[in-house]
């Protein structure tokens, strides 16, 4: 039989609790807790991302950190059926920086969410923001119809789904589409997808 007496010793913070506050606060990425689409929290991560300190964010609607009031009402009408699903969701789309010295820059950010609320995707949620703009910076001035276009196109929709997802027609898209890929030199929409994908 072991005796006791010579069982290694443990780190003693391995037997400490886990503070998942100072988790969340050292994360990586940026991460946000949810109500209504109002922040009740935030990490340090998310307020250098936005540039703002975090007394900015808190009660703030997440509207504060999109590049238009529209693209905000928009996404949370495209990705309400989307949560409701398997109740997360992810996609790349364009923020915008709230203060700082890149204050009002747009820039590709990966955001994933999860629903903590089951048929009701926005009641609350746990959301991470992974900043893109290295690896993929923005072309030119987008307006905000282009910029969700762009966004949908790196999902892999063809101009039709597009158009039922933004409630437009597919000639409005393939518009946008060909705008687009002037501005990013693009020769064909496959073209114009790597170049929105892949770092340029």
């Amino acid at each position: 039989m072991n005796n006791p007496s010579h069982s290694p010793t443990l780190n003693p913070t391995l037997r400490s609790p886990i503070d998942y506050q100072m988790a969340f606060d050292a994360a990586p990425v940026g991460m946000a807790l949810s109500r209504s689409r109002t922040i009740v929290d935030c990490n340090q991560a998310l307020c250098e991302m936005f540039g703002v300190d975090h007394g900015e964010l808190i009660g703030q609607s997440f509207e504060k950190l999109y590049p238009s009031a529209d693209e905000f009402e928009r996404t949370g009408l495209r990705i309400t059926p989307l949560l409701n699903a398997p109740g997360t969701y992810s996609d790349n789309r364009i923020m915008r920086r709230v203060g700082g010295r890149f204050s009002g820059a747009t820039f590709w950010c990966h955001v994933t969410g999860r629903a903590l609320v089951q048929g009701d995707p926005h009641a609350a949620g746990i959301w991470c923001f992974e900043d893109l703009s290295q690896q993929r910076p923005i072309v030119g001035l987008l307006t905000p119809r282009e910029r969700e276009v762009a966004a949908l196109l790196m999902q892999g929709l063809t101009s039709k789904a597009i158009g039922k997802v933004m409630r437009i027609s597919h000639r409005t898209v393939e518009v946008h589409r060909a705008k687009l890929m002037r501005k990013y030199q693009a020769h064909t929409t496959g073209d114009l997808v790597r170049k929105l994908t892949t770092s340029l």
